[in-house]
């Protein structure tokens, strides 16, 4: 599918940068997508954060930089805002902040798929279809 606007979600890009297979594979084909314009893609600027920390033991600072400077050029970077986590955590069905973000990031630009392998766990009652990679790629 083209033309869609997508946000992913940290472990998707965790995936390809990590080389976890077998996910590694969809994870190219989403992140390119979006690198080649056939679809508009989204990061929440925390997932930023979350991945120059989480990859502090497999990839140098310099290396981290880099990949985070690749992501700024190729994907739009939604900043949160004071009123998504208010809103996130007044909601009783979210009890992953991380995720509950991601679902406020993907409402607040009207996007049309939360891309994610964290379907079941932390996007309960999303405002905003998810989607595993798999899925996507099928569409």
């Amino acid at each position: 599918m083209k033309n869609m606007r997508i946000l992913i979600d940290t472990n998707i890009i965790l995936d390809l940068v990590q080389d976890r297979e077998p996910y590694s594979e969809h994870a190219l084909k989403i992140i390119n997508s979006c690198i080649t314009r056939e679809n508009i893609g989204y990061i929440s600027s925390h997932s930023l954060i979350d991945l120059f920390f989480i990859l502090r033991k497999d990839k140098t600072v310099e290396e981290r930089k880099a990949l985070i400077l690749n992501l700024c050029n190729f994907f739009n970077i939604i900043p949160e805002e004071n009123k998504y986590f208010v809103s996130v955590c007044k909601n009783n069905d979210w009890n992953d902040l991380e995720d509950g973000l991601q679902m406020k990031c993907a409402e607040a630009e009207n996007l049309d798929y939360i891309i994610t392998r964290d379907r079941e766990n932390g996007f309960k009652n999303s405002p905003v279809k998810t989607i595993n990679p798999e899925e996507f790629l099928k569409l």
